[in-house]
């Protein structure tokens, strides 16, 4: 900008996109002093380096407003994680299972685990049918269709992660 510019000549664009043409660093920095605004290098692998008059203050703000505006509109994706017994009781289930809808309705994606204890991984059966009774239950909610083979084991525990899918 301005005075760091390095380059003996530059080819120079003005505020309202028009091509001024090559001229010398003095020569573009003293037609930006004219207009009252800063010489900027826009393009400086360019042969001869694109210079362009602006007002250097403005565009970094509009910069930072679009860039704020963007952020704005993202959604953040957040894991949530409920965990199950094998053996759970069927109100505990459904409880937990109300949370699994809230959670993929607001549109966040929701880990299950099936976690054992001692002999409970002796038989897998029981976590198996526990997942396959949440997938059953999901399915509306969820954007592909699952099935146990899904499922991965994890050091004392079966997993599977539920991706929300479009709400009408």
């Amino acid at each position: 900008m301005n005075e760091e510019i390095k380059a003996p000549q530059v080819r120079v664009i003005d505020e309202k996109g028009v091509q001024l043409g090559i001229l010398s660093k003095r020569d573009a920095l003293r037609e930006a002093e004219m207009r009252e605004l800063d010489l900027v290098e826009v393009a400086p692998n360019a042969t001869p380096p694109v210079c362009r008059i602006m007002d250097y203050g403005k565009y970094r703000y509009e910069q930072k407003r679009r860039a704020r505006e963007a952020k704005r509109k993202q959604h953040v994706i957040v894991v949530k994680e409920i965990k199950l017994r094998p053996k759970i009781n069927k109100h505990d289930f459904e409880y937990k299972l109300k949370h699994i809808r809230e959670f993929l309705e607001e549109g966040n994606k929701v880990k299950v685990s099936v976690v054992f204890r001692g002999r409970e991984y002796e038989h897998p059966e029981f976590a198996y049918e526990v997942l396959k009774n949440v997938i059953e239950s999901t399915k509306d909610l969820c954007s592909e269709t699952y099935s146990l083979d899904n499922c991965r084991p994890e050091d004392k525990s079966l997993t599977i992660t539920l991706n929300p899918g479009k709400i009408s």
